[in-house]
C-alpha cells in the first residue's frame, strides 16, 4: 500500500504508467496482428475467443451496476445497453458477430462457445468474479483500460484495412464504434475513481485493480497465441 495520498494528477499519471507498462498493446500477438503477420486461422481463433470476453462484459457490468451508488447507475447502465443493444440486430455484441462472419465464422459457432480455450475462459471468468466480489470502486478502476482502448482500436482498424483485405469493411464496425465511444467511457470512469480514491488504501486498490485487468487481457492473448501461433 502507498504511504501517502496522491493528488488527482499524480493518480491519473500512475494509471497511465500502469497501462503503458502492462496493457496488451505490448503483447506479441497484438503486435503481430497489427503488422499483418497473422494467418487467417489465427485471426479466426482470436475473434472466436475474444467474443467470450465481449459477451461477458455486460455480465461484469451488471454485477457492478448492482453495487454502484445511485448517482452513477443511470450513466453506467448505458454500457450494458451498448453491448447488448436495445433492439434486435443492434449493439456491440452484434457488431462482433458481424466481425466473426467477416472472418469466416458462423454466428452459431460464436454463440455456442465451442472452441473457447480453457485459459481464455479462466481469465475472463476471473475478471467477472473480481468485479462481483470486490468493491465497486475497484470494479470501476478495472475499466480504466479504456484510457488506452482508442489507441489500440485505431491501430487495429488500420491494420485490418491494410493487411487483411479479405475481411470486409462492414465487419469492422465494432472497432470503429469503440474509437468514438471509449474516450467518453474512460473519462467517466476516471472521474469517478479520482473522486473516491482519496486515501492511500483506496488508491492502491484502484491501481491494483487496473493491473489485474491488464493481466486478464494479457492472459487471454497468451492462451490464443499458444493455440494459434
Amino acid at each position: 500500500m502507498m504511504k501517502k495520498t496522491l493528488s488527482s494528477d499524480e493518480l491519473k499519471q500512475a494509471f497511465l504508467e500502469v497501462l503503458e507498462a502492462h496493457y496488451h498493446h505490448r503483447h506479441p500477438f497484438n503486435q503481430r496482428m497489427h503488422r499483418g503477420e497473422l494467418s487467417k486461422e489465427a485471426i479466426q481463433g482470436w475473434v472466436l475467443n475474444r467474443f467470450y470476453y465481449q459477451r461477458m462484459i455486460p455480465v461484469k457490468d451488471a454485477y457492478l451496476l448492482a453495487k454502484l451508488p445511485w448517482e452513477y447507475r443511470k450513466s453506467w447502465v448505458r454500457r450494458i445497453l451498448y453491448h447488448d443493444g436495445q433492439s434486435p440486430g443492434e449493439g456491440g455484441l452484434e457488431r462482433w458477430l458481424a466481425l466473426g462472419e467477416a472472418v469466416g465464422l458462423s454466428r452459431d459457432t460464436l454463440l455456442s462457445g465451442d472452441g473457447v480455450l480453457p485459459g481464455v475462459r479462466f481469465a475472463v471468468d476471473a475478471y467477472v468474479n473480481f468485479v462481483r466480489d470486490r468493491t465497486w470502486l475497484e470494479g470501476v478502476a478495472s475499466s480504466l483500460t479504456e484510457l488506452y482502448s482508442p489507441r489500440i482500436m485505431e491501430e487495429r482498424l488500420e491494420a485490418f484495412l491494410r493487411h487483411y483485405p479479405w475481411v470486409s469493411r462492414e465487419g469492422l464496425g465494432y472497432f470503429e464504434s469503440r474509437v468514438g465511444r471509449a474516450p467518453d467511457e474512460a473519462e467517466e470512469a476516471l472521474s469517478i475513481v479520482l473522486s473516491h480514491a482519496t486515501t492511500p488504501e483506496t488508491q492502491s486498490q484502484a491501481l491494483e485493480a487496473l493491473r489485474f485487468k491488464c493481466q486478464v487481457l494479457w492472459a487471454l492473448l497468451d492462451a490464443v497465441e499458444r493455440a494459434y501461433g
